[in-house]
């Protein structure tokens, strides 16, 4: 299993509390958030990671001295979405089962045990618990997706995505090939999950794994950070 994980953004909407780090490096009770995500990998022999930085990169290798990962630069990080991140990966997008992360996902561990436990493939993670509060919106029907979008209404949503996919090695070239004919055809304001979404709409059966109940935050906005560091402390006092 091979992860690749994006740490390319800016961050805009949370930037101002981070002093110009990136979101991925905000300290989780005395340890980077990036450093925590690759420890829990490698505790689980998951050790054929690569990284896509930008902003401010220097920051994410300092937190991750003594790790092993391939790198990758993505210099368009302000002008580009996240294909462009995907693209600069490109080579490390064959050879084995993988998933995808974004760098500024917390999770506690046993969601990762669940995703690596999973068979089925392409396949998001989400959390119908979070329906009101959600940013990027999904409706699923039988696990399988059928709606996506931050235009969803409260009624048509199931869940919110959580900001991990698994790809299987026979996907990966479908999706490998759709990064890069987007960049191709100079659709740089799309995201690397639109290219999974994209499927979707020609037929392709994409599973939703449903978390619900298990502890997970994106690094978007300051509260989200708060949460995080509040599940570590009342953690630590159990």
């Amino acid at each position: 299993m091979k992860i690749l994980i994006m740490a390319a953004g800016v961050g805009s909407r949370i930037s101002r509390h981070l002093q110009n780090q990136p979101k991925c490096c905000v300290d989780v009770e005395g340890k980077p958030l990036i450093k925590t995500t690759l420890e829990m990998l490698n505790r689980r022999g998951l050790n054929q990671v690569a990284i896509v930085t930008g902003y401010q990169e220097k920051y994410i290798h300092q937190a991750l001295e003594g790790f092993q990962y391939a790198r990758y630069f993505n210099p368009f990080y302000r002008v580009a979405n996240s294909i462009s991140s995907v693209w600069f990966a490109r080579d490390f997008l064959s050879g084995d089962d993988m998933l995808i992360m974004n760098g500024d996902v917390f999770m506690e561990d046993v969601v990762l045990d669940q995703l690596l436990a999973e068979t089925r493939a392409p396949l998001l993670l989400a959390d119908s618990t979070r329906i009101a509060d959600a940013d990027y919106r999904f409706q699923w029907v039988d696990d399988r997706l059928v709606k996506y979008g931050k235009q969803l209404s409260d009624a048509e949503t199931t869940g919110e995505y959580v900001g991990i996919a698994r790809l299987s090695r026979e996907y990966l070239g479908l999706f490998r090939q759709r990064v890069i004919d987007a960049v191709s055809s100079e659709d740089y304001a799309c995201w690397w999950e639109d290219m999974i979404y994209r499927t979707v709409e020609q037929g392709q059966e994409v599973f939703v794994k449903d978390i619900a109940g298990r502890f997970w935050a994106e690094v978007d906005y300051i509260e989200d950070y708060e949460r995080i560091k509040a599940f570590v402390r009342q953690s630590r006092q159990r």
